[in-house]
């Protein structure tokens, strides 16, 4: 099924040209609909905690919905801020549950600089996009730990669970797309 309406994926700050297209590309493929670069924000500064050194992200997500045009269906954006939300140490990334948009934090996510650490850097990315884009479609967190909508309490969760939705998630997902396209 196609999903109708454009996901733009939106680099905050300096961010590898290579991540960017390695989401767009499983954004595309995943949600079977467009998808394209776009930078909606400069920095998140705005969002910071001095207290926490961290950056809040549901502010990010508020500013970046608010940013995103309207010919978008979602956005997804990437930054190497470390990002929190007040009742977690950290998180990957965040969504608006049903909304429009999600972020994805490369902090924590790389841990290692080898060659193999780096193949393994890109798919947790990846991973963790199709996940917070998975919630702005109104899918909750799977108990199945190798679906991607699996909730990772740690960097070992992410390289366990695959890269796409497990049996119910994909039905979830079609039902959310089906109410878009009336």
């Amino acid at each position: 099924m196609k999903t109708p309406g454009l996901i733009l994926v939106s680099p905050v700050g300096d961010i590898a040209e290579d991540i960017s297209e390695a989401v767009v590309k499983k954004v595309a493929k995943v949600f079977n609909t467009e998808a394209r670069i776009m930078p909606l924000l400069p920095d998140i500064a705005f969002a910071y905690d001095v207290d926490r050194n961290q950056y809040w992200s549901t502010r990010v997500l508020e500013k970046l919905a608010e940013t995103a045009p309207d010919h978008c269906l979602k956005v997804v954006a990437i930054t190497k801020k470390d990002l929190f939300i007040p009742i977690l140490t950290h998180v990957y990334g965040e969504a608006q549950l049903g909304g429009k948009a999600a972020i994805v934090s490369l902090s924590r996510l790389n841990t290692g600089l080898d060659a193999v650490g780096m193949v393994r850097f890109m798919d947790r990315i990846v991973k963790e996009a199709v996940h917070e884009l998975g919630h702005t479609f109104d899918l909750h967190h799977c108990e199945d730990p190798l679906c991607i909508m699996h909730y990772c309490r740690k960097i070992s969760d992410v390289d366990r669970k695959l890269n796409r939705f497990c049996r119910y998630c994909s039905i979830f997902l079609s039902d959310s797309i089906k109410t878009l396209e009336k």
